[in-house]
């Protein structure tokens, strides 16, 4: 009897456990937000199909920045039906030998798919082994970045080059890693930049100097 006992108790343990790594089920059908990420939901009664619509991933980003490279997202912000959902995607056009530079998403998984160009995508795992997966996509290859690793996409093409992301968060979050060492606010102190990165002060507060 008393091993008995053990066992249910091991097993409720464990179902308890099962149940509470995963996420919660939605309540309701849907929850059009009036803010962002189910700070507030529309009233049911006055939600109309555009609160599930959006239009524009047919037309190509401006790619003219210093980066050569233009996201356009269709988040909780741009598309209020999504809100609660859990999914999210993107349009990312690059220049020729355009980047999205090193960033991660603290929310979400992310799988790229190439639609036009090749593109040289790669992410790195955390520490301490900080291994870097790389590869060459080409049209019509897909790529998935795990939730909160830092990776990157680069066109090595010549032409320009287009892909669709899809995310497993209606809000995955954007940590674009130069921004945020370079280009906090306030500024992170340069000594701790120095020895973190083994640069020159100079070069720290240039860096600093020039937001990203």
């Amino acid at each position: 009897m008393a091993n008995l006992s053990l066992l249910v108790a091991v097993l409720a343990l464990s179902l308890s456990s099962v149940a509470l790594a995963a996420d919660n089920s939605a309540l309701q059908d849907f929850c059009v937000s009036v803010l962002v990420n189910g700070l507030a939901c529309k009233d049911p009664k006055l939600v109309e199909a555009n609160d599930f619509f959006f239009s524009g991933l047919h037309t190509a980003g401006n790619t003219t920045n210093p980066n050569g490279s233009k996201v356009t997202p269709v988040f909780a912000t741009q598309l209020p039906g999504l809100n609660t959902l859990g999914i999210s995607m993107a349009r990312i056009d690059y220049a020729p030998w355009g980047i999205n530079p090193p960033h991660m998403h603290p929310r979400a998984t992310e799988i790229l798919t190439v639609l036009d160009g090749a593109l040289e995508v790669g992410f790195v795992t955390s520490n301490p082994e900080n291994r870097h997966f790389r590869v060459v996509l080409q049209k019509g290859d897909a790529f998935v970045f795990p939730i909160g690793l830092v990776h990157y996409q680069r066109n090595v093409g010549y032409g320009n080059a287009v892909a669709i992301a899809a995310l497993s968060s209606q809000n995955p979050g954007l940590i674009t890693v130069a921004n945020a060492v370079f280009g906090a606010t306030p500024d992170i102190d340069s000594d701790v930049l120095v020895k973190a990165f083994h640069l020159d002060k100079a070069i720290v507060n240039y860096l600093q100097s020039n937001k990203f």
